[in-house]
């Protein structure tokens, strides 16, 4: 299937997304994490594009997407929601399923509560809403969080290097079947005019989210959306117990755990658009 590139107007945002397969067909919408965009589904894209039509937007502040600077424009979750949703509704989809990976998850969370009547299912590949989820990598962060001192958003910067970005992608993955494709590009958006400051304002933003995480749960347990979750076990960041605590409050979710790391996408898009195909084939009408 073809894959085209195209942008929607969103209030002051130029979102940029990819979309490809039969316009009729149910919808994937696909929400992408840091510090990467869309280009993150270029792999899995194509091999669910026969069956569902598929929609992946770069979030404000990565990617291709065009947004005003942070003087003019809040770079938080609760913005970065507004706009997906904008987004949503500018396109025209009443339906769809969501997959949720990294940021994507407390973005996505926020549109699947605000409108539940709109999921079909949800697919987590290492989108945490769990506090057993977080690793002990995210303790600069935290303390970012308890006190947003200058000194503690400039210890979170190291998040924002070439080298933390190589961790993201290669740390737990098997060896030489990670592309340099998609760091070399995140590496790239990450030293953009102000692209660091923006990354540090949503770091400092992502206490909004755990605060959430209960809010998340509810949704779950009130409106009961299909869930896979499809897991990097040897992920830094995001590791297993986040991915089993989903299993509490929907005790029907189908979780599985691939060897791999943070980025599944890279080195497993083929094993997880098998589950996801077996998954909404079964859970979703018309799939």
């Amino acid at each position: 299937m073809t894959t085209s590139y195209a942008t929607k107007r969103v209030g002051d945002v130029e979102v940029f997304y990819r979309e490809a397969g039969p316009r009729d067909a149910p919808v994937l919408l696909l929400l992408h994490g840091f510090p990467t965009a869309s280009h993150m589904f270029r792999d899995l894209i194509p091999l669910l594009a026969d069956r569902y039509r598929v929609i992946a937007p770069d979030l404000p502040g990565f990617g291709n997407t065009v947004a005003p600077p942070r003087a003019q424009f809040a770079y938080s979750f609760d913005r970065l929601a507004e706009v997906v949703e904008g987004f949503v509704d500018a396109m025209g989809l009443s339906r769809y399923a969501l997959y949720i990976f990294d940021y994507g998850a407390p973005t996505g969370l926020r549109l699947a509560m605000r409108h539940p009547e709109r999921i079909s299912a949800i697919v987590t590949q290492n989108g945490n809403a769990y506090l057993e989820g977080l690793s002990r990598e995210w303790e600069p962060w935290q303390a970012y969080w308890r006190d947003p001192s200058p000194a503690n958003r400039e210890a979170c910067r190291a998040a924002l290097s070439d080298a933390a970005i190589d961790v993201q992608y290669r740390q737990g993955a098997p060896a030489g079947l990670v592309s340099p494709d998609g760091l070399t590009l995140d590496k790239h958006f990450m030293r953009r005019p102000e692209a660091q400051e923006i990354q540090l304002d949503l770091i400092l933003s992502y206490r909004t989210n755990v605060a959430l995480y209960p809010a998340f749960q509810a949704y779950f347990r009130a409106h009961r959306p299909p869930l896979l979750a499809v897991w990097g076990r040897n992920d830094p960041f995001f590791i297993p117990p986040g991915a089993e605590a989903y299993r509490r409050d929907l005790p029907e979710a189908e979780i599985h755990f691939l060897d791999t790391g943070h980025f599944a996408l890279e080195t497993h898009h083929a094993e997880i658009a098998r589950l996801m195909r077996d998954f909404l084939k079964r859970k979703v009408a018309d799939g």
